[in-house]
Order: C-alpha cells, then sequence, then structure tokens
C-alpha cells in the first residue's frame, strides 16, 4: 500500500509564560495574607494531584516554602481519587515520580485511602474527604484549571474538582461519579464543594494554568470566599489558551503517547473532538477526527491505559503494556468503563496503518489526511500528511520545517515518534 508522505510543521500559539516560578507563587500567596488565619506550628496540607503539570515539584516546593515562612508545616496529600491503583503506595509514587519528593519539598508526605465523611449534600450524598488533610490545621488546594474531558459548565477541571473528586480519595470518586450520572456536574461539584469549604479548613487555593507548550502560564492564589467566581474566570482563560490540532476534519491521527500524566482521559477529548462520543465527532465538537491509532503509553501512567478504549487502532506493544486492574479501577470509578476497551490491535505500527487508512473514507490512502502528534498537550511540532501542504503554506500560524519525505519507520515496520527523544 502507498503512504501518504509527511510535512513536519511548527505551530505557533499565544503563549503567555511565568518566567521565575517560584517568585510568583511567593507573591499571588503573599497577597491573601494568610499569616493572619495561620498560627505558628500548625499543619497545612497541600494537594498534590496525578496529572503531568509543567513545573509542578516546584510549585508544590514554593507553596511549602511559604508555609514554613508563616512559622507552619507543611503536609503534602496525594488528591487523585483511584488512581495509582486506589492504593496510597501507588499514589504516593505517582507524585514521587513527578519529583514530588520530602527530600525536595522539605515537607512529610501522608498518603493514604482513608476518609472521613464530613456531611451529606441536599441530594443525600455522603460527602468523602481525605483523612490525612482533613486532620491538618489547613488546607491548600492546589491544582491545574481546564476544560474536563466529559463534563461541559462554568466550572470543569480545577480547584473544585480537586476538592471532590482528589480529596474524595476512591471512596469519594466512586460515589461522585455515580451521582453525577442522576444529577449535573456543576449540581454535585457546588454541593460537595461547599461542604468542604464549610467543614475541612480551607485556608486557599492555587490555581496553575498552561500555556498551548505546556508551559506555565499562569499562577493565582484564591481565598476560598472567590473559589467558585474565580475558577469561572480562570476557565475562560485555559480555555483560550489550549493546543489545538491544525486541521479540523482529519482521517487518521496518530498519537505517538497517551497517559494519566497527559489527561483524565488518556487522550484530551477537547482536543481530539470526542468529548460526547468516544468514537465519533459531534455537532458539539470542534475537530472531526474518523480514526485515531494509540502507538503507546507514557511511562509515568504506569500502566494506566485509561482512554484508550476510545481509539480504533493501536499496536500489539501498547496492548500487552497496559495494567488491566489499574486501568479498569480508573476507569469504572469514573463512570466510564468502555475508556479500557482493548482496540483493534496489529504487530506493528506499518500493520495498523495499512488496516486503518481503508477505514477513513472514499480516498486513496496516499492522499489520506494523517495527521501525527506527541500527544494530545504537546502539539507545537506535528507530522501532517502532503494532502494538507497547500493550506499549511496559506496559514501565518503554520510553518513548515521540513518535507515532505516517506513516513518514517524503524527495521521492525514501528513509526519515528514525531519527537525523537520519545523514542524507546
Amino acid at each position: 500500500m502507498a503512504f501518504p508522505r509527511m510535512i513536519r510543521v511548527r505551530q505557533k500559539f499565544h503563549a503567555p509564560k511565568v518566567d521565575d516560578i517560584p517568585a510568583e507563587v511567593e507573591r499571588q500567596l503573599a497577597a491573601l495574607n494568610l499569616k493572619a488565619k495561620v498560627q505558628s506550628g500548625q499543619t497545612v496540607a497541600i494537594t498534590a494531584g496525578s496529572r503531568g503539570i509543567a513545573n509542578i515539584a516546584i510549585i508544590t516546593k514554593a507553596i511549602c516554602d511559604h508555609v514554613k515562612s508563616l512559622d507552619a508545616k507543611p503536609v503534602i496529600i496525594p488528591a487523585m481519587g483511584s488512581h495509582g491503583g486506589g492504593t496510597a503506595k501507588g499514589q504516593r509514587e505517582i507524585i514521587e515520580g513527578y519529583g514530588i519528593t520530602e527530600e525536595f519539598t522539605g515537607a512529610e508526605i501522608r498518603s493514604s485511602m482513608e476518609t472521613v465523611v464530613v456531611d451529606e449534600t441536599p441530594q443525600g450524598i455522603p460527602v468523602h474527604f481525605d483523612k490525612e488533610a482533613f486532620n491538618c490545621d489547613h488546607i491548600i488546594v492546589a491544582g491545574r484549571v481546564k476544560p474536563h474531558t466529559g463534563f461541559v459548565g462554568p466550572i470543569e477541571s480545577g480547584l473544585h474538582k480537586m476538592m471532590l473528586i482528589g480529596l474524595g480519595k476512591h471512596a469519594g470518586a466512586k460515589i461522585y461519579h455515580r451521582a453525577i450520572l442522576d444529577y449535573s456536574f456543576l449540581e454535585i461539584i457546588r454541593a460537595v464543594a461547599d461542604c468542604v469549604l464549610q467543614k475541612c479548613g480551607i485556608l486557599a487555593g492555587v490555581a496553575i494554568v498552561e500555556n498551548a507548550y505546556d508551559e506555565t502560564g499562569m499562577i493565582a492564589a484564591v481565598a476560598p470566599e472567590d473559589f467558585y467566581a474565580r475558577e469561572c474566570e480562570i476557565l475562560k482563560t485555559a480555555t483560550e489558551w489550549m493546543p489545538t490540532l491544525p486541521f479540523k476534519e482529519i482521517g487518521l491521527l496518530i498519537i505517538d503517547e497517551i497517559g494519566k500524566n497527559i489527561s483524565g482521559s488518556g487522550m484530551d477529548t477537547n482536543i481530539i473532538g470526542r468529548k460526547y462520543n468516544d468514537h465519533a465527532a459531534t455537532d458539539r465538537d470542534e475537530f472531526k477526527v474518523k480514526r485515531i491509532f494509540v502507538r503507546g503509553l507514557t511511562e509515568a501512567t504506569h500502566g494506566n491505559a485509561c482512554g484508550l478504549g476510545m481509539a480504533e487502532f493501536t499496536n500489539r506493544r501498547t496492548a500487552e503494556s497496559v495494567d488491566r486492574n489499574i486501568t479498569q479501577i480508573n476507569s469504572i470509578t469514573g463512570g466510564h468503563p468502555s475508556a479500557a476497551a482493548i482496540p483493534a490491535y496489529y504487530e506493528t505500527d506499518r500493520e495498523v496503518i495499512e488496516n486503518a487508512l481503508p477505514t477513513t473514507g472514499l480516498v486513496e490512502p496516499e492522499n489520506a489526511k494523517v495527521v501525527q502528534i506527541p500527544d494530545t498537550l504537546t502539539l507545537g511540532e506535528v507530522l501532517v500528511s502532503e494532502v494538507f501542504l497547500a493550506e499549511v503554506e496559506a496559514r501565518e500560524e503554520l510553518e513548515v520545517i521540513s518535507g515532505p519525505d516517506e513516513m518514517a519507520f524503524d527495521a521492525d515496520g514501528n513509526l519515528k515518534p514525531v519527537l525523537a527523544e520519545r523514542a524507546h
């Protein structure tokens, strides 16, 4: 079969960037005057989630340093629902893998799956909350704000979700995801957050927004009473700053890696156009991708292949690298069992592409609309098929780096990744 030739393209995004991260964290937190609320010797829990947030270890250490400047004791709490296999050890390993260690931050890590039920929402839902965090005198909720991969509203993924799912641990995440099947996401997230803000000693929030190049674009310290209003505003900014695929309609999207450090759904549904239907774009999706081929899992996802089930194709090495237990726990807890499915797979990437291209429509394979990306966070440099060349040359925000060249396969018949450093 003749494959399309590929062009290496650079995408140019508007990308504000925080240059001095520790100084910005300090400036933001200092503006809240936390000294008026924190007494000498008190403990302050600081959340650390499972997402691969840019500079997260540096940000977490800076928060710890500010807490120490208040003559208080910082305590780091892994806050990630059911991730890490739903175990305390697994969750600690995830944050340590991001560089959030006791040695680097100078703060104790307390990882536990135990929760306390602090209240009940008006809908009759018990509010679970991390026991170690609850036993601290204060809590700083730190997390990235961005569009959620499955829900739409003025609040999506951010500080509220960290209080709801992250600090709810496996027990809370499980019941909240079930409740969302009966009530709206906003109803549940507001009801649980109101209980947490009243009962759990929330001292402040630290909202992080990344730019389109997966760099820290904004850090905002938020007072508890302003969580809802500020997060609504910050979500709008986060949405504007997200990267995008270079074209609205793609026949075959090849993704080098997916993983929990990339997105809660492994690959961001806001990017690939699968937010409302696992295997087809809807009228509400801006991007329309007919077929997806996932080539591998990130090392940091530790075998959690949640989201792989949204792809139509993969290869044997990816299918065999899946930790079924971890993946199924996460997918079932999140109310998305199809995310754990294994797509059609073949021995080599070449075989996958040979079988995938004929399913993209009435087009000769060499003229197919193919795009290859590193992952859904990393879209600054991508490979696109030759059929897009005229459009690339007509758009100022797209720049040809090289090509067109034949698809680059190694001796085993597997594609070379977009970025050389991703080669295994």
